[in-house]
């Protein structure tokens, strides 16, 4: 009798057949690591970028702000393909059908084409207005708009570098879109400076010279991804075919990655109100706001980048049929991120305020930046394993259970508490509003999860021995 796809005779690629095998401590080391390296260079870009752009004045920093909730809508649709596409391909690959797994590597570079063309035309003929939805104020919309419609330029590249690092790690290669984004990030920290004050013989462009590095970033880091890929220097093999559309791949990457998609969209359009909530108290407090969005970003990279580690092994746990294994993943991976999120939170707490006066010393942003971002880093603890709990739902192919986490954080927990707050303790109340909302969620994804746990162990799937130490 067959007892797992483990044993059938199809030979995969050493980087993915570990996935089933490897230490799980090792196995997650060696996929998270490269995943924080490639978001803390994205997360230092994006402080760097925030440094020059501050030196144009907080007007500038406050349009990029804005700009976010629109930027949020496209990373909801990449990344949810991206999850899609990794569980879908990790499956595939625990499955033992790696021709399958071409097929989403071809649908992935349609859909990068297709979506990424569909957002740069919608922002070209409707830019003021994508602003002023996102809450633009009027002292900063020309600022917004010339940045936006140069950036526009990159997104079909952005989505394909997004999505792509997630086709590499479904196959268990963690590595390669590491140096891909390290080098596309590379390229847009040197230029950022020339571009937009006209270092040397390049053009003074100001926000828009920020948003062409941007571009010049992307294409190089999608590039290297597509090269890697044609050339089959990975475990995929693509070749013509797979790139016509098929629908029911199509249908298999959206089964999970369509409620991905639907959480970030719904991020994206409470961005929306948030962003509103704060211009009330004017562009400054727009810009503290971006600033300590900013830093805490950099915090995140460690939650994003195990994130994508603990996916590819939970997705293959799964077609391999190795419950044991499953669960120690994520048990470890949200253990490691409950004391690395402790660690980095009395970090911030301790040097809030040099770290912020690092971008702009303005008194009055200063005096919203600096509590902001102490009530921003409260429960980071508990946002890490948050985000491990979700994305093992999405693993497991469960997108909608995982959605429904999400909606319940930001549109049960969150916006209640984003309009209520303010009314009693004003700017403190919306900062307020997000350690709230993220401890309920905390709560309630814990618990959604440890029912999942409890029926699979009922269920009798355990009664399968693992083939090998875990």
């Amino acid at each position: 009798m067959r007892r797992t796809p483990l044993e059938q005779p199809v030979t995969l690629h050493k980087t993915t057949e570990r996935l089933g095998t490897e230490p799980l401590g090792k196995l997650l080391f060696r996929l998270s690591l490269p995943s924080v390296i490639s978001m803390m260079t994205i997360s230092i870009y994006n402080l760097v970028d925030t440094f020059w752009v501050a030196r144009l004045g907080y007007q500038s920093v406050a349009a990029l702000t804005v700009i976010m909730p629109f930027f949020f809508l496209f990373f909801a649709v990449a990344v949810g393909t991206g999850i899609g596409a990794n569980a879908l391909a990790s499956r595939r690959f625990g499955e033992r059908k790696p021709e399958e797994a071409n097929r989403v590597v071809g649908q992935v570079f349609f859909l990068s084409l297709t979506i990424g063309i569909v957002f740069l035309t919608l922002i070209n003929i409707f830019p003021g207005t994508i602003l002023k939805i996102c809450g633009a104020t009027p002292d900063i919309l020309d600022i917004g708009v010339k940045y936006l419609t140069v950036f526009s330029f990159c997104l079909p590249f952005l989505f394909l570098q997004m999505t792509g690092r997630n086709i590499f790690m479904a196959s268990g290669d963690a590595v390669r879109p590491m140096v891909f984004i390290i080098l596309g990030q590379v390229c847009n920290v040197i230029l950022d400076p020339f571009l937009i004050f006209g270092w040397g013989f390049f053009p003074e462009m100001g926000v828009a010279g920020a948003a062409l590095a941007t571009v010049i970033a992307n294409i190089v880091s999608s590039g290297l991804a597509v090269f890697y890929i044609v050339a089959h220097k990975t475990p995929y093999r693509l070749k013509p075919h797979h790139l016509i559309p098929h629908l029911p791949t199509i249908v298999g990457i959206y089964r999970v990655g369509l409620p991905a998609a639907l959480m970030n969209v719904t991020e994206s359009i409470v961005f929306v109100l948030f962003n509103n909530v704060v211009a009330g108290y004017g562009s400054v407090a727009l810009a503290a706001m971006g600033i300590a969005g900013r830093i805490s970003d950099l915090a995140f990279m460690f939650i994003e980048g195990v994130a994508h580690g603990l996916m590819p092994i939970v997705g293959f746990s799964l077609g391999a049929k190795l419950w044991r294994r499953l669960w120690g993943t994520v048990k470890l991976s949200s253990i490691s991120m409950a004391l690395i999120m402790a660690v980095v939170t009395i970090v911030l707490e301790i040097f809030t305020e040099p770290i912020i006066r690092l971008f702009n010393q303005d008194p009055a942003l200063l005096a919203i930046a600096i509590p902001g971002l102490r009530i921003f880093v409260a429960v980071f603890v508990l946002i890490g394993p948050t985000i491990m709990f979700i994305t093992t739902f999405q693993g497991l192919s469960k997108g909608r259970d995982a959605m429904i986490m999400a909606l319940a954080r930001q549109l049960i927990f969150f916006l209640p508490a984003l309009f209520i707050f303010p009314r009693f303790l004003g700017l403190t109340g919306v900062w307020l509003s997000l350690p709230f909302s993220d401890t309920l969620g905390f709560i309630m994804a814990g618990f959604w999860l440890w029912l999942e746990y409890r029926r699979q162990k009922k269920s009798g799937l355990w009664l399968e021995p693992p083939l090998q130490k875990t």
